[in-house]
């Protein structure tokens, strides 16, 4: 195994319009393409992928869609993940859902 540092760094934004505050500017340093995760897709049944999808979009950002993430994700899918990300060049990886 090769040596490596690896940083978790993770913000959590709570209450009423967080996402259209803040969303666009969070993402700038992070390249161009931005990956959205997800499980079952009750986002995009609520409106809240169609919300971060049109702010990304303003930005100027690509989005690369990951559904199907599962409570405690196997090894597997987090490797699919992981390959996702590689193929397109994410930047930035944006959990969405709460499971």
């Amino acid at each position: 195994m090769n040596n490596f540092i690896f940083e978790n760094g993770t913000k959590v934004f709570f209450g009423r319009g967080c996402v259209k505050e803040y969303l666009a500017c969070l993402t700038k340093g992070y390249g161009d393409t931005v990956m959205l995760a997800y499980g079952g897709g009750s986002v995009k049944k609520n409106g809240v992928y169609d919300e971060v999808a049109a702010i990304l979009n303003g930005a100027g950002k690509e989005i690369v869609e990951f559904p199907g993430i599962m409570a405690n994700p196997t090894y597997a899918k987090v490797l699919e993940g992981g390959e996702l990300a590689r193929k397109h060049h994410v930047g930035l990886i944006l959990g969405m859902g709460g499971g």
